[in-house]
């Protein structure tokens, strides 16, 4: 399983998110705590990020974040109110290939999982596939479950253009649960996506155990910060997601609420 981290509040460097903190995701990369399955996420990393315009960037690579020194110079350069990172353990039968590799990107949306669709690609991978309009088809450069849930996620969130990122995630997670049903079998889905504005994650599973998902804010009224992450980067004001909870922030209030998705999505 990856590890994931997703900010959105004042602007900081990118290293306070990914470096400087005493469990950060560098530390997490080589020193995970809730890793369930593998022992280090040494197949890639990455980290996306909106400019003062809040245009989208992203940097990723394939070796591990503890070997890319180009990766720690740009975060102690670049600043932002918003950022999603990301280091890799990949699935099996993954090539390491920067396709595979998170953050995705489609125009202001970047997007985040941590997770993976049982027998991916003898169950969901064509109906997920067959499910897309061509544009959104041709977003997957790759070959990961993650990609083809983003994608997913982008047909989605484009049928309902006046649809918040929550609802579209809800939808998103809606359909893949009819077609793990139909397809018999089991995902899970952590995942965190941000347009710049706002921010949605979600810790959610089918047929399985989700891995763990945490979130932080500050204690200005209103919070003036919020991060998601796999692990806690601290010992202070971390909480706990429930089993299949969403958060939903919004750069106006920043103020975060959770709910269930079970009791609000109809085929569930």
């Amino acid at each position: 399983m990856c590890r994931l981290v997703g900010y959105l509040g004042n602007t900081i460097p990118l290293d306070e998110l990914l470096y400087k903190q005493e469990h950060s995701l560098y530390n997490q990369s080589y020193n995970p705590v809730e890793l369930k399955s593998g022992v280090v996420c040494a197949d890639g990393s990455g980290v996306g990020w909106y400019d003062k315009e809040g245009k989208p960037f992203i940097y990723r690579n394939t070796i591990p974040i503890w070997n890319d020194p180009n990766l720690e110079e740009l975060s102690h350069y670049v600043q932002s109110t918003c950022a999603l990172g990301y280091v890799r353990l990949a699935g099996t039968g993954e090539s390491l290939d920067i396709s595979n590799c998170q953050p995705f990107r489609s125009d202001k949306l970047l997007f985040v999982h941590n997770g993976e669709i049982t027998n991916f690609q003898q169950t969901l991978a064509r109906p997920i596939r067959d499910s897309l309009s061509d544009s959104t088809y041709r977003l997957i450069k790759g070959m990961t479950d993650s990609e083809h849930i983003f994608a997913l996620l982008v047909e989605m969130w484009q049928l309902s253009p006046g649809s918040t990122l929550l609802s579209a995630l809800r939808a998103t997670l809606e359909k893949l649960t009819v077609l793990a049903k139909k397809y018999d079998t089991s995902f899970s889905a952590n995942i965190i996506v941000s347009d710049g504005q706002a921010l949605a994650a979600t810790r959610y599973a089918y047929g399985t155990q989700a891995p763990t998902l945490y979130w932080s804010c500050d204690d200005a009224k209103p919070p003036t910060q919020v991060i998601v992450a796999s692990e806690p980067l601290s010992n202070q004001n971390w909480t706990a997601f429930p089993d299949q909870s969403t958060l939903f922030v919004q750069s106006e209030s920043l103020q975060p609420t959770t709910s269930l998705i079970m009791s609000e999505l109809p085929y569930f």
